[in-house]
């Protein structure tokens, strides 16, 4: 063994990797339960990709075909319909894990510097992310899959001047058929993740660099022992790869047991119109996206249009999304964690939970006057969290970090 180990560090640094990113790779000894969900993510996309592989030998991305090759999959294939439903639960196992990755940041500061860069990267695959659960959700091309797909790819065209010529780039024709169908396959199946590869090992060569926040807020490369050793830090294998392994079995048994069990979640993870073949003739009877599409959602609803124009509202939702870009400059507490956080930002912090919370949930309602009006209102609150961070992030009387590492 040591002599093939010999032969490959010969001719490629296998040991020092390992060595550099596990090993060797000193974490804080008071990690959390926050702190699995980043693990948890690699192990989502993995499945994902896995998954998604053995869908696309059977799958057709032609618009007589899609509907047909999805049926296909699920009552012709052997063990097609569980792969199925395990890509298709997956990509909303994903996302909750995903925004509970994101609310470790806000609690602890993780977005803050030296970790700018990795905040930002974070960013740029969850937007990415986005894009690939959306084109994937029109792939199987029921009734959901081609009406969201018109409403969501014809907000395009309320661009000023250019609107028409992109929308008719997008779709690829007129309308939404057989090119959109073809271009969000391809992407979805290929470039899309092909560049999120490279951004998660970005992202983790980006952590591994500066190091790994922690409830604390204190960087544990500050207090180094006489052998460069952190002293509130210890490695990240063995000690944490067991302890996410046993988070990991736990994970997928609940995983598991919906995708057995509650596959659809009572239209939260596959919406029962979604299992109509597409009819252009036959509008459904109320068109919204899936659950991690909606808080966006609910952003362009709530901005009324402007001259007939509903540019206002699709820039509010990306500004939603862009705004996020800003934390790490936005944030002026001296201190990281919300432990040691004054308790004014922890009661605004939290109706920024709930302001996000509800717009994800107003995104799956009816359009009606109370639904917009509340819209409106957890729209006010969520772009005032970011609006008026530099201000009140420095009010209120903040605790005393201390030098080490607590329990």
């Amino acid at each position: 063994m040591n002599n093939k180990q010999s032969w490959i560090d010969q001719r490629f640094p296998l040991t020092k990797v390992i060595n550099e990113h596990l090993a060797e790779y000193y974490t804080p000894r008071n990690f959390n339960f926050w702190y699995f969900f980043g693990g948890l993510a690699v192990v989502m996309l993995i499945m994902q990709l896995v998954t998604g592989i053995f869908l696309t030998m059977h799958y057709k991305p032609d618009a007589e075909y899609a509907f047909a090759s999805v049926e296909y999959i699920m009552r012709d294939v052997e063990w097609g319909w569980f792969i199925r439903y395990m890509h298709s639960t997956g990509a909303s196992a994903f996302f909750v894990i995903i925004y509970l990755h994101m609310m470790r940041a806000l609690l602890y500061g993780s977005y803050k510097g030296p970790r700018e860069l990795i905040w930002i990267l974070g960013m740029v695959l969850y937007i990415l992310l986005l894009a690939e659960a959306f084109m994937g959700y029109v792939l199987p091309w029921g009734q959901m899959s081609f009406w969201g797909a018109q409403v969501i790819i014809s907000l395009f065209g309320s661009v000023p001047i250019v609107g028409p010529d992109l929308l008719v780039w997008i779709l690829g024709d007129y309308a939404v058929g057989d090119a959109t169908l073809n271009r969000f396959f391809s992407l979805h199946v290929v470039v899309i993740p092909l560049i999120l590869v490279v951004l998660v090992f970005l992202h983790i060569v980006a952590l591994h660099h500066v190091g790994s926040n922690n409830p604390d807020g204190i960087e544990i490369k500050k207090n180094k022992d006489a052998d460069g050793i952190p002293k509130d830090g210890i490695p990240f294998h063995p000690y944490f790869t067991i302890k996410d392994s046993v988070v990991v079995v736990g994970f997928l048994w609940i995983f598991c047991a919906v995708v057995f069990y509650a596959p659809a979640l009572n239209g939260y993870f596959l919406e029962a119109p979604n299992f109509i073949e597409a009819n252009p003739l036959k509008t459904p009877e109320h068109i919204a996206p899936l659950w991690y599409l909606t808080p966006y959602y609910s952003v362009l609803r709530a901005i009324p249009p402007l001259f007939g124009s509903q540019f206002p509202g699709v820039l509010g939702m990306f500004a939603a999304l862009g705004v996020f870009f800003l934390l790490p400059w936005l944030d002026r507490s001296p201190v990281k964690s919300i432990r040691y956080r004054s308790p004014i930002y922890k009661w605004i912090l939290g109706a920024f939970v709930v302001s996000f919370i509800m717009l994800g949930w107003l995104g799956v309602q009816p359009v009606t006057p109370l639904y917009v009006l509340l819209a409106r209102i957890f729209t006010t609150l969520y772009f005032s969290f970011f609006i008026l961070m530099p201000w009140f992030s420095t009010l209120g009387k903040t605790k005393e970090v201390p030098e080490r590492v607590t329990g």
